[in-house]
């Protein structure tokens, strides 16, 4: 999953995609209401792709895991974030089974599962379907 020029602003709810950069600021779309903004330097802003989850043999990138929750999902929005925390956990297991449980924390989870679910909303997560002509052209 490409998640490239997507990123989350802490303290402000949903995913933004980078539209334009200024001299001391971004300029950020909103993916849920596509309304435009300047976010600045003193903002702490993440990089949805720079995003890896914590487990007991090696970190795992958020698209990896988008990538293992889509299948799971079946390419289709996934439980709510607002479900109860031991459901969140739960269904993290079934597709991430050496998540960290002391390092993941609770808030960590409900990010994974609600910013999927935006993903799969504005049309972010679809099947690629990888034809014998696309793997022929690759070589």
């Amino acid at each position: 999953m490409n998640l490239k020029g997507l990123i989350a602003i802490s303290g402000k709810p949903g995913l933004y995609k980078v539209a334009a950069q200024g001299r001391n600021n971004i300029i950020v779309e909103s993916l849920d209401t596509g309304k435009k903004f300047p976010a600045f330097a003193t903002e702490k802003i993440s990089a949805l792709e720079d995003i890896s989850i914590y487990t007991y043999e090696e970190d795992v990138p958020l698209s990896d895991v988008y990538d293992k929750l889509a299948e799971r999902a079946n390419y289709v929005a996934s439980v709510s974030h607002k479900e109860n925390s031991n459901v969140l956990r739960e269904e993290l297991t079934t597709f991430l089974p050496d998540y960290d449980e002391d390092r993941v924390y609770d808030s960590d989870i409900r990010k994974i599962f609600q910013w999927y679910n935006i993903l799969v909303a504005k049309g972010y997560v679809v099947k690629e379907e990888i034809t014998e002509e696309a793997a022929a052209e690759e070589e």
